[in-house]
């Protein structure tokens, strides 16, 4: 998300208006902007880390309004890795914050001291664009004292149609049992740029590893979702063909965490 990051993440969105929404008076939360930095063993974590905490922040922060977090895979196909999640209220916000961080020459110079030395900051960036569901909260930063875990869940959808049959079962009676047993996602979004589309994205904090399995474990044995979900097979198939799921903590100064 520095000037050269943003802006190669972000150049092959020039050409999609479509998906360009004026921002509400409430900022309501339509998209998220995902970007995954792979990393290796070293000096990378460290050196991304402090780019991220003491240049892009700071000045994110002072230009845009919509929530920030700053994640760290703990248990996920690569790591080190860091997730850095930024929500925006329209793709004109998106193209217009990234404008102003390419503008920034503190940007800049935090870039250019980032990218010293023959070693890279990171190995591989993965950018995507989610689109909020209408079901999808918003996101609330909390003074909290110790960062929450956050499991990232992805379910693709073989087709369009069985991808609208999940998102209402998600809308009706899946989110209510979620919340009954202690899973209560912060986001929920449909990948419009990525990967493994069409599919359903969603980010689910809990205060510990012990308190995600006691949850899910709930969720699992609840009655009312085993029907729900023996009636969604039984009228629209099998909805989800692939699901991964990775668990990050949040870093310790990620605005959300």
């Amino acid at each position: 998300m520095n000037r050269r990051l943003f802006a190669g993440a972000l150049a092959g969105l020039a050409a999609a208006p479509k998906l360009a929404r004026a921002a509400d008076s409430d900022r309501r939360t339509r998209f998220y902007w995902m970007d995954a930095f792979q990393m290796k063993q070293g000096t990378q974590p460290t050196r991304l880390a402090e780019f991220l905490r003491s240049a892009l922040l700071p000045r994110l922060q002072k230009i845009h309004g919509g929530p920030i977090l700053v994640l760290d895979a703990q248990i996920a196909p690569h790591t080190p890795q860091t997730l850095l999640i930024i929500g925006f209220s329209s793709f004109e916000e998106v193209w217009a914050t990234r404008t102003k961080l390419m503008q920034d020459e503190s940007i800049a110079a935090a870039t250019a001291k980032l990218e010293q030395g023959l070693d890279p900051a990171f190995e591989t960036q993965a950018t995507t664009l989610l689109e909020a569901t209408a079901f999808s909260p918003e996101i609330v930063a909390e003074k909290r004292d110790t960062p929450r875990i956050f499991e990232l869940r992805v379910y693709h959808s073989p087709t369009s149609t069985q991808l609208r049959a999940l998102h209402e079962r998600f809308a009706g009676p899946e989110i209510k049992i979620f919340h009954r047993c202690g899973i209560h996602p912060i986001l929920y979004g449909s990948t419009v740029i990525g990967e493994n589309m069409p599919n359903l994205t969603y980010l689910t904090p809990f205060d510990s590893l012990a308190a995600r399995e006691k949850a899910w474990a709930a969720f699992g044995a609840d009655p009312e979702w085993v029907k729900t979900r023996q009636e969604s097979v039984q009228k629209y198939g099998q909805i989800t063909a692939i699901n991964s799921l990775a668990i990050y903590r949040a870093a310790a100064y990620s605005p959300v965490k």
